[in-house]
């Protein structure tokens, strides 16, 4: 058994570690190593495709993960209050959007918003008062939308989790003090769930920055990391293309400890 589990992670992570040992190389042959250089992390830094592609995932990523955040809490607080059948049925909905393949996600919203468009666009053309009325598409917007619907759906798992485990006597003390009910979520419940909705946050944001099949339907003109990335290894993977992996690569496995350390955070 422990060789078989020790086959199963060296099948899963050595490829990982040939990756950043080759963004290493000094030469131009991405699959033959000549030297050890760091040159490649600075000419990947100093592209500017690149560097347009890594701002775009950055405010696509910071967006969605801030309306996770704030709408999956805000569900997670009412499912808390709601009966164990309306809540069992809701669990399975949030349960049912993070195992769904991603290509189903990104082709239904695909859809969704040209059918969302072809409403608005003429009802804006027929109200605006001026001659050149604002035209709704995909890009920057629709990414964030897509990236925060199903990261709602782990932020509010996660926070669901941290309330279940919290004890209603300081909940039940504190009206019997006469706080109101906003005051009772700001002082006893908010700090006490805050580990648990930052790092829902920090996984939000990880999920959104390292998409790749949600933000191929519905970018539009922008292009994010991960689609620059996609484009670029169809002329051929190099050690370029190996520095930009290993850089999310760490990035992205930070955030993932940070979100962990979070969790199991008490106050």
């Amino acid at each position: 058994m422990r060789a078989f589990v020790a086959a199963v992670f060296a099948f899963l992570y050595l490829p990982i570690g040939l990756l950043v040992l080759f963004s290493f190389n000094a030469g131009r042959n991405a699959s033959e190593i000549v030297g050890f250089s760091t040159k490649w992390y600075g000419t990947a830094l100093a592209n500017p495709f690149l560097t347009e592609a890594l701002r775009n995932s950055l405010i696509v990523a910071s967006s969605s993960a801030l309306l996770a955040a704030i709408f999956g809490t805000a569900a997670a607080l009412g499912l808390s209050r709601v009966g164990p059948r309306t809540r069992l049925v809701f669990d399975a909905l949030f349960g049912a959007a993070l195992v769904v393949p991603g290509v189903v996600i990104g082709i239904a919203t695909l859809v969704a918003l040209v059918q969302v468009f072809a409403f608005a666009n003429p009802l804006l053309a027929a109200i605006w008062p001026g001659d050149a009325p604002p035209r709704l598409g995909l890009g920057y917007g629709s990414i964030i939308a897509a990236h925060g619907l199903f990261s709602m759906a782990l932020v509010t798992m996660i926070v669901r989790a941290r309330l279940g485990s919290l004890s209603r006597d300081l909940v039940e003390a504190s009206s019997d003090l006469y706080a109101t009910p906003f005051t009772t979520f700001r002082s006893i419940v908010l700090p006490q769930i805050f580990p648990a909705i930052l790092a829902g946050l920090l996984l939000a944001f990880t999920f959104s920055f390292d998409d790749f099949i949600v933000a191929f339907f519905v970018a539009g003109p922008q292009t994010t990391l991960p689609i620059y990335v996609f484009a670029s290894i169809r002329r051929g993977v190099t050690p370029e293309i190996n520095a930009i992996a290993t850089l999310v690569l760490v990035a992205s496995v930070l955030m993932v400890l940070l979100a962990q350390f979070l969790l199991r955070k008490r106050r």
